[in-house]
Order: structure tokens, then C-alpha cells, then sequence
């Protein structure tokens, strides 16, 4: 004979009474503590225990550098699909998606306005929208900002999120890595500072053009920054690759990097660099 006895009466919660905590708390990836949401956000999504960033998107980084007053520009540009392009969905749907799941055209914001002090000219690239691939929008909209910081000689600052070129576009994707590295070269030519600011992950051929073009190269910690992925550079050279390879520190280590800038300290840093590079 048992000593207990399970009732047949199932326990229903009441769906007024139930308090619902479902999305309100993350873990953190790198030092598994929970945490609340909303604190998260209002620390600019970096783990308070370990520093951890979480990714934002382009809108939020642009609230968190500029000043109230600013103005989006360029959102008009949306993206075709020159080749009628289909893998395991068409082009166009994927399009469609991002479109409506970010509320943007495509994978990048450009901003003018203030950050602290100084007149600047921000581009903001959107991983959300297709991992932030680069295809003939994203190149024509950083070519626009270079264009505007070369008539107003404001600075320019990219700060980069992306997969790499966008393969669905093919050659018209990859054309965009010369087209703006050409502009820069302009934009150097005529003493205009550009900064680049590379958040995880700046990968493929961003960081093969305008990412790593910066008069000032910066990331926030533990960015992934490269070319190929680690999985696929293992593969090619049959060795296993160094802790913490092509993140943050690594880079800076072996000198790609000029400065590692926590996102809290982003605004205040970039605003006394901008003020010596005008001198």
C-alpha cells in the first residue's frame, strides 16, 4: 500500500492569475547568468558580469552615438534581383522577409547629425537583413555617405555588421568592394577622417574592403573580424587555430586594430578622436 496517493484532480492554472515571464530574461552566452531583459537594454545590451555585447541593431546604434535631431537619409534604395536568383528559396521572397521582419529596404542605415560636439556623416550596417550581406544598396548607400562627407568635409565613421558580399547578387555584389574603397581613396585625398567601427561579426568582403580602410580601425570586444570563417580556415590548412583567433583581442594583438572601445565608452571615445583628428 502507498503512502501517497496521487489525485485524480488535474491543478489548472488560472490563465488571469498566471504571471507570465516567457522572454523577459536572456543567459548570457559567455558567463551563463541570467539576465533581465529590460536591464540589458537600458545597458546598451552588454552584460553587466562579464561585458559580454550582445548584438543591436542599426537603429539603436545610431540612437547611442548621435544626438537627438538627427536624420536618416538614403532609405529610399531597394534592392532588384539582377540575376532572378533561387536556392532553397527565390531572392525576392527573402527580400520580402527581411524587409518586413527589420522595417528597412536593406542591410544599412545612413545617419547625419551630431555626435557630441562634431557635424558627422554615419552609416550603420543592419545584420538582421540577410546576416547584413553587402549587395549594389549597401554599396550604393556607403558611396552616397562618402559623396556627403566629401561635400560637407564632415567625418565619416562606418561602423560594420555583416556576413560579406551578398552571394544573391553575384558579380554586382563583389563590384561593390572596389566601388567604395575607390571612394575612400577620395575621401583620403582629401584629409576628410573616416573611422571604421567593426561590431560582431565584420566577416567576408567587408572586411576585405571598407571595414579595414579606416584612418581609425576600432571594434567592440570580442567582435568576430575576418575573411573566411574559422571552421573553413582549419579546414584549408589541416590545423587546429589559435584560442580566441580573429576575435577582438587577437586582432589587435597582431596589430589590425587600433583600439578595442567598449559600446558604453563608443560615443565619448569616438567624439575626442574626432576632435584631434580636426586638428
Amino acid at each position: 500500500m502507498s503512502w501517497f496517493k496521487r489525485e485524480d484532480n488535474e491543478i489548472v492554472n488560472d490563465s488571469e492569475k498566471t504571471v507570465r515571464t516567457e522572454g523577459l530574461w536572456i543567459r548570457c552566452p559567455d558567463c551563463g547568468k541570467i539576465l533581465f531583459k529590460a536591464e540589458l537594454e537600458s545597458n546598451q545590451k552588454v552584460c553587466w558580469h562579464c561585458g559580454h555585447h550582445f548584438r543591436i541593431d542599426a537603429r539603436t546604434r545610431i540612437e547611442n552615438l548621435l544626438e537627438p535631431g538627427y536624420e536618416l537619409v538614403d532609405l529610399e534604395l531597394r534592392s532588384t534581383d539582377p540575376l532572378n536568383f533561387t536556392d532553397l528559396k527565390p531572392y525576392k521572397r527573402r527580400l520580402a522577409e527581411a524587409q518586413n521582419k527589420t522595417g528597412l529596404n536593406d542591410a544599412i542605415i545612413n545617419a547625419i547629425g551630431q555626435l557630441g560636439p562634431h557635424n558627422v556623416v554615419l552609416s550603420v550596417m543592419e545584420y538582421g537583413f540577410i546576416g547584413g550581406s553587402m549587395g549594389a544598396v549597401v554599396g550604393e548607400t556607403i558611396a552616397r555617405a562618402v559623396d556627403r562627407s566629401l561635400a560637407t568635409r564632415n567625418p565619416l565613421i562606418i561602423a560594420a555588421a555583416s556576413g560579406g558580399a551578398r552571394m544573391m547578387e553575384g558579380i554586382a555584389s563583389l563590384m561593390q568592394l572596389a566601388k567604395i574603397s575607390a571612394g575612400l581613396a577620395r575621401l583620403d585625398d582629401a584629409k576628410v577622417p573616416y573611422i571604421s567601427v567593426m561590431t560582431d561579426p565584420t566577416t567576408g568582403g567587408v572586411t576585405a574592403s571598407f571595414a579595414m580602410l579606416g584612418d581609425l580601425n576600432i571594434a567592440e570586444p570580442g567582435a568576430l573580424i575576418g575573411f573566411a570563417g574559422p571552421r573553413v580556415i582549419e579546414q584549408t590548412i589541416r590545423q587546429k587555430l589559435p584560442e580566441g583567433f580573429q576575435r577582438s583581442e587577437f586582432l589587435l594583438e597582431h596589430g589590425f586594430l587600433d583600439a578595442i572601445v567598449s559600446r558604453k565608452e563608443m560615443k565619448q571615445y569616438l567624439s575626442q578622436t574626432l576632435s584631434w583628428m580636426g586638428s
